[in-house]
């Protein structure tokens, strides 16, 4: 059991590390030995676990969604009311830290790999689906409880999910034009939308 333990433990040592030189260098230029030295330990520890860099990084690709889903759990746990779940929902996707800029780097490199390959478009697939099911079902709530207004709530997610991924690209990309800032008070706008028809319905 121990043993387990360990191993475990080990492998999400390296998983971190990988996702960590991932956003600092990206797909292309990784090397196992960069993640290596980043968890501290040698290579041949990391070929224990991952056989070749395809699966390390496919690993981690995997890892990171999870890492993801895992931080956003007790945000949407913590609010009651759907609006206040889903606006910090929202909130929490923006690049404004450290772990979340890291987050997103990763994401970026999952996707320009998936372009070229079937398994990763399939778990890009299952995250979009993931992120789609939660975010519908916040507006669902809302709808129900009279606070959002009416519409297919899986076309209002993805409206948010594409909005957010856009600008988050802008934000990484460091344009001048789009802000941690702008980004928020464009999301902002965005739910204020979402809840305006009710406001004035009422």
């Amino acid at each position: 059991m121990a043993r387990t333990s360990v191993e475990a433990e080990r492998r999400e040592q390296i998983l971190e590390a990988a996702c960590h030189v991932l956003s600092e260098i990206g797909f292309r230029s990784l090397r196992v030995s960069d993640v290596a030295k980043r968890a501290r330990t040698s290579t041949g520890t990391v070929h224990y676990y991952f056989a070749t860099k395809r699966d390390l990084v496919h690993a981690a690709f995997e890892y990171n969604f999870d890492h993801s889903l895992g931080r956003r759990r007790p945000i949407l746990d913590a609010h009651e009311h759907p609006r206040d779940r889903l606006r910090a929902f929202v909130e929490s996707y923006l690049p404004a830290d450290e772990v979340t800029i890291r987050a997103w780097a990763v994401w970026v490199e999952l996707w320009c790999e998936a372009l070229h390959e079937d398994d990763l478009q399939e778990l890009n697939e299952r995250v979009y689906g993931e992120w789609r099911r939660i975010m519908a079902g916040v507006i669902r709530d809302g709808q129900d409880q009279g606070c959002f207004r009416e519409g297919d709530a899986v076309v209002l997610a993805n409206s948010l999910i594409g909005m957010i991924d856009g600008l988050a690209m802008q934000v990484l990309l460091r344009s001048r034009s789009m802000t941690v800032e702008r980004m928020r008070a464009v999301c902002d706008a965005a739910l204020e939308g979402l809840e305006r028809e009710v406001r004035h319905a009422s």
